[in-house]
């Protein structure tokens, strides 16, 4: 049992009503185990057979207990967000205390697996349309509900198995360490000193500007999708450096392939809208072509309401993408090879007692320092 110590010591303890099983991931936050419900207990009846904890240390807990914070304000969209079951402080047999978080368990791993499975071809379209449809009902609860994910990447979309289907697995999106309160509109923006999150998946305006509002999760939505249906990273480079430069340049753009269908095409220009005062929100990306009209839609009454707003969603679409001068020139830049082994892949957090990389300016952009 991999939770258990060398010596046989249970490093964060067990809970009141459930079993600290093996570590199935580890990150900068803390570590992540399988945990099962140790007997039926009425007060507890609503835990699951099985569940992921997230754990880490009290004293360096506190991206954890933001974490909660997050869960707690975003309940009520269990089909699209992972579920928290709570949190519990525990005390390992060598006496160190830790902060835990009960969540709901993906056995189909991430997103990210799943492409890396497809061997560098990326996902059947079918396949990536239910994806993305999902992650978009998702981030629309997300950011109605006030807030902004800042760190949305393949790795913290979850598969989670389908209740009424054992073979398929519904998206889910999850890790809210970096997510953060929208500004409200105001003449006055507060900037903050540094970005979140991962290089790969930021918007051009979070690498110029340090702006992370609710359209720089559409710009990485793009990029998840372009991923799941490529198999290819949005961004080629050497290293982190290379990545930013390239995001920041006015003249780039991911490369959307012409093998995909024109639908996935549109969809992907309409996330890759430099301008973020153009980028549409994902409620109106709900109603885009790409994802419209799937089966086993579980939302068709929302949907309506918003096209009962929309007299032709085709001209909203064109109008999105062709309101950007930027995104007019055209100019995008090579795909991204299989392996960027170089580029930091690790989402970056901007609070400062999970410490501070600085990256070097990068030509082009801001005459700053990049505080990764």
């Amino acid at each position: 049992m991999v939770g258990i110590g060398v010596k046989g010591l249970n490093q964060y303890g067990d809970g009141l009503a459930w079993v600290r099983g093996s570590m199935i991931g580890k990150g900068g936050f803390g570590s992540v185990y399988l945990a099962t419900p140790k007997i039926s207990r009425s007060r507890y009846s609503y835990y699951p057979s099985i569940m992921a904890v997230k754990s880490a240390e009290f004293s360096a807990s506190a991206s954890i207990q933001k974490e909660r914070m997050v869960f707690s304000d975003l309940q009520g969209c269990p089909d699209h967000i992972i579920t928290c079951f709570g949190e519990e402080t525990t005390i390992g047999d060598n006496g160190l205390m830790a902060f835990n978080l009960l969540l709901e368990y993906a056995s189909g791993g991430t997103l990210s697996d799943r492409i890396k499975k497809s061997g560098g071809s990326g996902l059947p379209e079918f396949e990536a349309k239910e994806y993305t449809r999902s992650i978009l009902r998702g981030l629309d609860h997300i950011h109605t509900t006030g807030y902004v994910h800042c760190d949305l990447k393949p790795d913290n979309i979850l598969l989670v198995r389908a209740p009424n289907d054992s073979n398929e697995f519904q998206a889910k999106i999850g890790d809210f360490g970096l997510a953060k309160r929208a500004e409200v509109e105001s003449k006055k923006r507060r900037l903050e000193p540094y970005w979140r999150g991962t290089p790969m998946y930021l918007s051009p305006e979070a690498v110029i500007d340090m702006v992370q509002e609710a359209p720089c999760d559409i710009w990485a939505l793009g990029c998840i999708v372009l991923e799941m249906l490529t198999g290819k990273r949005p961004w080629s480079g050497k290293n982190t450096e290379e990545v930013l430069e390239k995001i920041g340049a006015e003249d780039e753009l991911p490369n959307i392939p012409t093998e995909i269908s024109e639908e996935a095409r549109d969809f992907l220009k309409c996330c890759f809208v430099r301008n973020a005062r153009y980028r549409l929100t994902a409620e109106l990306m709900l109603t885009h072509p790409f994802v419209e009209g799937l089966e086993d839609d579980d939302d068709d009454d929302s949907d309506d309401s918003i096209e009962e707003d929309l007299s032709d969603n085709e001209s909203i679409f064109s109008v999105s993408a062709e309101s950007d001068d930027e995104f007019r020139s055209g100019s995008y830049c090579s795909s991204c090879e299989e392996n960027d082994d170089n580029v930091e892949d690790e989402s970056v957090s901007n609070y400062a007692d999970e410490g501070e990389v600085k990256v070097e300016k990068v030509k082009g952009l801001s005459e700053e320092r990049f505080h990764l």
